[in-house]
C-alpha cells in the first residue's frame, strides 16, 4: 500500500470483506509465549491441544486498513502521492482475483486468551509498530 500510495494519488480498494491483518512480528511474539508457557508450565492457565486462532483484537475491511495505512504514513511525514480521501471503497464484485476471497476472515482469539492470560492488542496498534518500523528503515 506504501508504494501504491507513493505512486498513485486514488486507488480503489475492496470494502466488503473484513478481518484483521495480524504482522509477522504478533504472530511470533505470541508463539514464543505459547512455546515458552508449554516448556516451562509457566501459564497458570490450561493451554490444551486444539485449534487456536491468533489475530490482534478488532476488524477492518481493506478499504479502512488502506486508509490507515495512508493516514498514519501522512502523520509520520512518509512521502506519499494519495490521501486517505482519495481511496475509494468498492465491492468485490468489481475487483475481480482468480481465488476467490472471504468476506468475512474475523476470527475469535478469547481461546487463546484464556489459555496464555493475555489480551490481543489492536489491529490499529499493530499497524502503527508496522508503518514505524517501515518509515525507520528508510
Amino acid at each position: 500500500m506504501l508504494r501504491l500510495g507513493a505512486e498513485r494519488s486514488a486507488l480503489s480498494i475492496v470494502s466488503d470483506q473484513v478481518g484483521a491483518p495480524t504482522p509477522a512480528r504478533l504472530i511470533a511474539l505470541v508463539t514464543q509465549q505459547v512455546l515458552t508457557a508449554l516448556q516451562f508450565k509457566t501459564s497458570s492457565h490450561d493451554i490444551g491441544s486444539g485449534v487456536y486462532h491468533l489475530a490482534p483484537k478488532g476488524e477492518v475491511s481493506w478499504h479502512g486498513f488502506a486508509c490507515e495505512i495512508f493516514q498514519l504514513a501522512g502523520n509520520i511525514g512518509m512521502p506519499l502521492a494519495i490521501t486517505s480521501e482519495s481511496v475509494s471503497a468498492i465491492p468485490t464484485r468489481d475487483y475481480p482475483t482468480p481465488a476467490a476471497r472471504p468476506l468475512n476472515s474475523r476470527l475469535a482469539v478469547d481461546k487463546l486468551e484464556k489459555a496464555l492470560g493475555i489480551e490481543m492488542p489492536s489491529w490499529q496498534s499493530q499497524l502503527a509498530l508496522t508503518v514505524e518500523e517501515i518509515a525507520s528503515s528508510r
